[in-house]
């Protein structure tokens, strides 16, 4: 059956929104948790503990980040064409990142020598760190227009550089993902281990939770007094066949803001990032792991959205060529090939929910460093 395209268009801004949520609520949890590692963890023991909290999960939670990838490249072939063109070198700076998480949770604990694990330690948090700026830094680009253009033939041709892309207003964004993931990583931390670590990690939470309130704030004054956004002044129907050179954007001073000024409701987004980061120092500070993680995994989600109802229905602006840009109206796929990846995720998506949730009972408790002893006597 062929639902409407136009509803298809935005039922798959939907869907990828919710892929990159999940991707940073779960594998930001890991990342978070290796940004904290050679900080909080003081011995072999306690980073070996912090380590098991995520071992389970981290290869599954990064499956998020891959399905957000193939749903960008099947819904929206033009704008995965034109940002891995843009972003390449970005990309593969975070892709090598990550690179040492399989390897340095395998590989980690074949030697005793002391040297050799804190090299990984380090290599581990080298694996969560750059990925959570270098994530923070596209978006913050993505708002301000990226500097690409369009042939006759849609070929996109990207005309900045890789540290054109380190201004300062994403470099903010940069920081506001990588303190907010750690804060994430931490409330996981609490949550699942005990004594000396869950006290330092409070602390942590703490500092990176106030960083990323100070730089959601600021980020949201600059929006507001300093970046000018863009809007569509004429284009086709919004169920025509994808075009994104039949249409005419401006950039306009406070264009960012009008989906707020429409649609009031969409407030509730950013009031939910700023309580949730409260809420999550607040748990931690009272030892409440389950209610901080959920805390800010709703500062996240409230986080994520700012950005995503802030640019709608823009997915990649173009600052040199502002008619060039792609919606969501312009840059989708074709109608059956959004129906068949609807239907197939309204089908399979269920499924790897639930075998994820599985995943998490099976392996949920607390651990400790006594209990690990106990357990893996020969470690």
């Amino acid at each position: 059956m062929l639902l409407d395209y136009e509803i298809l268009k935005m039922v798959w801004w939907l869907f990828v929104g919710i892929l990159l949520i999940g991707f940073a609520i779960t594998d930001g949890m890991d990342m978070g948790v290796g940004n904290l590692l050679p900080f909080v963890g003081k011995t072999d023991d306690e980073r070996r503990v912090m380590i098991n909290t995520v071992g389970p999960h981290w290869d599954g939670n990064q499956v998020w980040l891959i399905t957000a990838g193939g749903a960008i490249f099947a819904a929206w072939p033009a704008v995965y064409a034109a940002a891995f063109s843009g972003f390449y070198f970005a990309m593969l700076l975070a892709l090598f990142a990550l690179f040492f998480r399989p390897v340095g949770f395998d590989y980690r604990s074949k030697l005793g020598d002391a040297r050799w694990r804190h090299a990984w330690d380090w290599g581990l948090f080298a694996g969560g760190a750059i990925p959570s700026l270098v994530f923070g830094i596209a978006f913050g680009n993505l708002i301000q227009g990226v500097p690409f253009h369009l042939d006759d033939l849609l070929r996109p041709f990207y005309t900045g550089s890789f540290f054109g892309l380190l201004n300062p207003f994403a470099l903010l964004a940069g920081i506001l993902s990588f303190s907010l993931l750690t804060m994430h990583g931490g409330m996981w931390i609490i949550m699942r281990t005990e004594g000396d670590i869950v006290d330092r990690t409070r602390k942590w939470v703490s500092i990176s939770g106030l960083v990323a309130i100070a730089a959601f704030a600021l980020a949201g004054v600059w929006l507001v007094a300093g970046i000018d956004g863009f809007r569509i002044i004429e284009q086709p129907a919004l169920d025509a066949l994808p075009n994104p050179l039949a249409k005419s954007v401006e950039i306009a001073s406070g264009a960012w803001l009008v989906n707020y000024a429409n649609y009031p409701l969409t407030m509730v987004f950013p009031a939910l990032g700023f309580a949730g980061m409260i809420g999550a120092i607040l748990m931690a500070r009272s030892g409440r792991g389950g209610l901080g993680f959920t805390s800010s995994s709703l500062a996240i989600v409230g986080v994520i959205m700012t950005a995503g109802v802030s640019l709608f229905p823009f997915i990649m602006p173009s600052s040199t060529h502002p008619d060039h840009s792609f919606t969501i109206w312009d840059a989708s796929s074709s109608h059956l090939t959004l129906t068949v990846m609807f239907w197939a995720t309204v089908i399979f998506l269920p499924i790897v929910l639930s075998y994820t949730i599985w995943n998490y009972r099976k392996m949920w408790g607390r651990l400790s460093v006594d209990e690990m002893k106990d357990r893996f006597s020969a470690y």
